[in-house]
């Protein structure tokens, strides 16, 4: 059967089944997931069915940002991935669906998980390039926006003076996590993407912070100095 044939069958399950509020994850997520997993895994012997697999269900189980399980929410959706494929997709090869299985639950930044396959290599960085460049942007003041938390600190917007929280001040969230995505990258195609997409990020904090000193035209160049990825 062709990856296309299973990615309508996937997405067709998703679309009848997949009940959550979270809009940062849809099913648009899981097809970008998908097309920078193929960009990432091209000239590689990585088995694209699992690959493909990992990047639709990889979010089956998802918790809230502030729910107390949530480092297990990868674990969760590991097991409902064995249960999916084994009981709705019967003719889904045996032999893949723990691979499929170990990528889904390595993906997640906070399981802090270390993906031992390439195929899981190639969904992690996959997974962790949605929270970079513009998309990585919009995604997290959306969840901000849901969440409830200020945008940031008008006083001193990237804690020079105080400590990092991005708990309390959105912004903060890019020095925290979204700026160390690059070195957390598995693979060589991944990391180039990564630090692509951060280069943006900072822009925005150089703009950002320009405007908050009254520079409604310009940008803050010591942040490009000071937090140009590697």
């Amino acid at each position: 059967m062709s990856l296309t044939l299973w990615q309508s069958r996937f997405e067709r399950w998703m679309e009848q089944n997949w009940v959550h509020d979270d809009q940062a994850h849809d099913i648009g997520h899981l097809r970008r997931v998908w097309g920078s997993a193929q960009k990432i895994m091209a000239n590689s012997n990585a088995d694209a069915l699992t690959v493909l697999a990992a990047c639709y269900f990889h979010d089956v189980v998802n918790l809230p940002k502030n729910h107390p399980e949530r480092r297990l929410a990868s674990t969760y959706a590991a097991e409902k991935t064995r249960q999916v494929l084994t009981e709705t997709f019967p003719d889904f090869p045996v032999d893949r669906i723990e691979g499929v299985a170990h990528a889904v639950q390595a993906h997640s930044f906070s399981a802090a998980i270390t993906p031992v396959t390439l195929e899981a290599k190639i969904v992690q960085d996959a997974d962790r390039l949605e929270s970079l460049g513009a998309i990585g942007l919009a995604r997290v003041f959306y969840t901000a926006g849901v969440m409830g938390r200020p945008l940031f600190n008008s006083e001193d917007p990237l804690g020079k003076s105080r400590e990092l929280n991005d708990v309390l001040w959105t912004l903060d969230h890019f020095q925290t996590k979204l700026l160390r995505l690059p070195a957390t990258m598995q693979t060589a195609a991944g990391r180039e993407l990564a630090q692509h997409n951060a280069h943006f990020l900072v822009g925005y904090m150089a703009k950002i912070c320009a405007e908050l000193q009254g520079d409604m035209t310009g940008i803050d160049e010591s942040v490009l100095r000071d937090f140009a990825p590697g």
